[in-house]
C-alpha cells in the first residue's frame, strides 16, 4: 500500500514498512524496518531540511506506484516496495534496488538475531563499468573499490565512513553505525549490518562530483573553517619523555630558523591512563612550555586517550556513575595496555563517548588539566575505540548495543572536545583522531592514517587511502610522514623514502612528521619510545632537501586557506582525485597514483626507491607548466616528468599563480 505523509512517502507490505523523503538538495532519504520506524538509532543526517519536492501517486491501474521528485533526483517506488533512483531531468537510472531471488527475499532481508535486532542486507543493482570512491579509509591499496568486500567495523588505520561517490553520478550513504559490511559485486551491491532494527540511506545526485560532495557535506555538518596556525608544519614523534626534551627541540627548531607550527605531547606523558593530567614529576610546568611555545609561534598538541587503567585516579568514579562502556558478558574490560610505572600490561576500560554525561566528564577533566593552562590542540589517539579483541558484540553503549552503534564512537568522541571548545569560548577547533565516521568533519575532527608501515608499498597505499577520504567527506587528512612502525635512520633507502614522503606530504591537508623510529630507547617500556625523528635527524642531505620543503609549505599556505575555505563552505575537499575537476575526461577516472591539490597543483608522488622520473597523465581541458623549468604541457597526454631527489613532483595549471619554485632563506640553516 503507498500513501503520502509528512511530504513524503510510505509503502507497506506484510510486516515491513518504507518511507522515502525528500532530504536537502537534489537528495532523498530511505527508512525500512518491521512494523514500525524507529527514531532513537543515531546517525549522520542533521533534521530533515525544508523541501519543494512533488510528490505523485498513481493508484488508477491494479499496480500502483509512486514518484518523489525532489530537484535533480527523482525516487520511483513500486506497488511492491521496490525502489529506483533517476535522473529527474533525463530519466536515466542512477541506482535500483534489487531482489536477493526472483520470488522471496526482496531488495531487503531482516533475519531474526533475537530479541527484535535482526541481520540486515540491502541489496542494490550493479552496472558495467561502475567506479565507487569513498567508504573511509583503508589499507587494501584501492582506489577505485568495485569487486571489493569492505568491512564496517573500526580498526587502526582502517576508518569505516559509509558514504560511497559512484560514477553514475550518485552519492550513498549508509546511515547506519551498526557493524557489517558492504560487498561491492559484479552481480549486484550488498549492504549488510551484522544487527541492527532498520535499514537508513540517504542517495544523492548532481551535475558533478563536486556537487555531490556538496550535498554530502550539507546534509552531514561542514566542516569549520581550519584555523590558519594549523596549515603549517607538524613536528612529532613517539615521544618526548619530558618537558624539558621538548622545549629543546622547538628551541632548535626556532635557532635554525625553520618554521613549525605545532610540536606534540605524545602518549605517556601522564600519570596513568585515564588521568588525563601532566605527569608533574616530567612535565613540572606546562603553563610556562605553553608560554615559550606561542612566543615561538608554536601550538603544543596533546594526545588525549579514552582508555581508563584501573590505576587512575578517575577509574573508580567513573565506574560507579556508568560512564565506561559496559559489557554484555563479564567486567567493564576492553583491552590490555601499558601504563605507567608498572611492567606489566593492565586491563583497561573505555570511557563510554556516546553518554553525554560521560563526554562531560572527560572533557572537564581535559579543560582543568590542559586547557586551562594554554593547551588547545588535541590528538584523539586509539579512538575506534582500540578495543581487544575487536568485539563490538560484547559491548553496550549508552547509545544502544556495540554490534548496532558501534561504529559512531570516534565521532561521538570528537563531538565531545569540539563542543567543550566552543562551550569555553574557543572558535579555533581541530582534533586530530585516528578514526572517523560520517559526520566527523563537523567536529573538526582531522583524520590521519594510523600506524602503517614506513615502507614505499605503504607510500603507495596512503595515495589511494587518502583520496578515499576526500571522497568520503573528511577534508582534513594527512599521514606519519616516513611511515610509523621503524625506520633505519642509517638506511639509505629510508632515507629517500622520507625525503619522498615528504614530498608527498607537503600537499596533504596538514604537513605532519611522525614515527616510532629506530633504535627503541625506553627501557621501562621498549614498544614505548623511539629514536629522535626531526628533519635534521637523517644526515645533513636528507636536512637539506626536508628544510627546502619546509620553506615550500610556507610559499604555499595562503593557497592552502583557499582551499580550506571551498572546504568549509562547500564541502570540498583540499586533496581529490582528478575526476572531480575533471569529470568530463574519461582517463581521468582511472588516475589512482597522482591527485590535484586544489584546482591547480596536479601531485604526482615518487613512490619507487632509486626513480628519478615518473610518468604522470595530464587531464584533458588545461594546460599543465612545469614550475621547476617553465615546460608548458597540453592536457589530454602522458608525459614523463623528471623527479630528481631534490625537486617535489608536481605540475601547476597553465595561468594559476602558485609559488611552487623558490628557496629557503639564507637565514634558515
Amino acid at each position: 500500500m503507498l500513501h503520502e505523509i509528512d511530504g513524503g512517502i510510505e509503502w507497506r507490505g506484510g510486516h515491513q514498512v518504507v518511507r522515502v523523503e525528500p532530504w536537502g538538495a537534489d537528495s532523498v532519504r530511505v527508512r525500512a524496518g518491521l512494523s514500525r520506524l524507529r527514531s532513537d538509532i543515531p546517525g549522520a543526517l542533521g533534521d530533515r531540511p525544508a523541501s519543494e519536492a512533488k510528490i505523485r501517486i498513481d493508484d488508477d491501474s491494479g499496480a500502483p506506484t509512486a514518484r518523489l521528485v525532489n530537484g535533480e533526483i527523482t525516487a520511483e517506488v513500486g506497488d511492491d516496495g521496490m525502489l529506483r533512483f533517476v535522473r529527474t531531468a533525463t530519466g536515466a537510472e542512477l541506482l535500483a534496488e534489487r531482489r536477493a531471488h526472483f520470488w522471496w527475499p526482496g531488495p531487503r532481508v531482516f533475519s531474526s538475531t533475537g530479541n527484535g535486532y535482526y541481520r540486515i542486507e540491502q541489496r542494490f543493482a550493479a552496472y558495467a563499468g561502475e567506479r565507487v570512491f569513498g567508504l573511509g579509509q583503508h589499507t587494501h591499496g584501492l582506489l577505485d573499490q568495485k569487486g571489493a568486500v569492505i568491512d564496517l567495523v573500526q580498526r587502526n588505520a582502517e576508518v569505516t565512513i559509509p558514504f560511497l561517490f559512484s560514477s553514475r553520478g550518485y552519492g550513498l550513504l549508509w546511515n547506519s553505525p551498526a557493524v557489517g559490511r558492504v560487498e561491492l559485486a559484479g552481480n549486484g551491491t550488498r549492504w549488510v549490518a551484522d544487527s541492527a532494527r532498520q535499514i537508513d540511506y540517504w542517495v544523492t545526485t548532481g551535475p558533478d562530483p563536486a556537487a555531490v560532495l556538496d550535498h554530502y557535506s550539507a546534509a552531514t555538518g561542514r566542516a569549520p573553517m581550519l584555523p590558519e596556525w594549523a596549515s603549517g608544519f607538524w613536528q612529532s614523534k613517539l615521544r618526548y619523555k619530558t618537558q624539558e626534551e621538548l622545549l629543546e627541540v622547538a628551541r632548535e627548531y626556532k635557532r635554525r630558523g625553520l618554521p613549525l607550527s605545532v610540536i606534540v605531547s605524545d602518549f605517556f606523558h601522564w600519570t596513568h591512563l585515564g588521568d588525563w593530567r601532566f605527569d608533574p614529576a616530567e612535565w613540572p610546568d606546562p603553563a610556562a612550555m605553553v608560554r615559550e611555545l606561542r612566543e615561538m609561534g608554536t601550538e603544543l598538541m596533546v594526545s588525549v586517550w579514552p582508555s581508563v587503567s584501573p590505576l587512575s585516579e578517575n577509574y573508580d568514579e567513573m565506574l560507579r556513575q556508568g560512564l565506561l562502556v559496559a559489557t554484555e558478558q563479564g567486567p567493564p574490560v576492553h583491552a590490555d595496555w601499558a601504563d605507567k610505572g608498572v611492567a606489566a600490561k593492565v586491563q583497561v576500560s573505555f570511557y563510554d563517548a556516546t553518554n553525554p554525561r560521560a563526554r562531560a566528564y572527560v572533557w572537564d577533566k581535559a579543560r582543568r588539566n590542559y586547557l586551562d593552562l594554554g593547551v588547545r590542540v588535541w590528538w584523539l589517539d586509539a579512538c575506534e575505540p582500540e578495543i581487544k579483541p575487536g568485539h563490538q558484540e560484547n559491548l553496550r553503549y549508552h547509545a544502544g548495543p556495540g554490534a548496532e552503534v558501534g561504529n559512531i564512537y570516534p565521532a561521538e568522541h570528537a563531538r565531545g572536545f569540539y563542543e567543550g571548545m566552543r562551550e569555553a569560548g574557543e572558535t579555533d577547533v581541530i582534533t586530530l583522531c585516528r578514526s572517523a565516521w560520517a559526520g566527523s568533519q563537523r567536529y573538526g575532527a582531522a583524520l590521519w592514517s594510523g600506524d602503517i608501515a614506513a615502507t614505499f608499498a605503504s607510500l603507495r597505499a596512503q595515495i589511494r587511502a587518502g583520496l578515499n577520504v576526500a571522497m568520503s567527506g573528511i577534508p582534513w587528512w594527512t599521514t606519519d610522514i616516513g611511515g610509523f612502525h621503524g625506520g633505519d635512520q642509517e638506511s639509505p633507502e629510508y632515507r629517500e623514502l622520507l625525503v619522498r614522503w615528504f614530498q608527498y606530504g607537503v600537499f596533504c591537508p596538514l604537513l605532519r612528521l611522525h614515527g616510532f623510529r629506530e633504535p627503541f630507547v625506553d627501557e621501562l617500556h621498549p614498544q614505548m619510545s623511539g629514536g629522535p625523528n626531526e628533519v635534521w635527524s637523517y644526515g645533513e642531505e636528507v636536512y637539506g632537501h626536508l628544510r627546502e620543503l619546509l620553506f615550500l609549505r610556507e610559499r604555499l599556505r595562503p593557497y592552502v586557506m583557499e582551499q580550506m575555505r571551498a572546504a568549509h563552505e562547500r564541502g570540498l575537499p583540499p586533496m581529490r582525485p582528478l575526476f572531480v575537476d575533471f569529470p568530463d575526461d574519461d582517463r581521468a577516472w582511472a588516475v589512482e597514483d597522482a591527485f590535484l591539490f586544489g584546482p591547480d597543483v596536479l601531485v604526482a608522488p615518487v613512490t619507487e626507491y632509486g626513480a628519478r622520473e615518473r610518468e604522470v597523465y595530464l587531464p584533458a581541458g588545461a594546460r599543465w607548466r612545469d614550475p621547476w623549468t617553465g615546460e608548458v604541457h597540453a592536457g589530454g597526454a602522458v608525459i614523463r616528468l623528471a623527479a630528481p631527489l631534490e625537486r617535489a613532483p608536481v605540475l601547476v595549471r597553465e595561468g594559476a599563480d602558485v609559488p611552487i619554485a623558490g628557496s629557503a632563506p639564507k637565514s634558515a640553516r
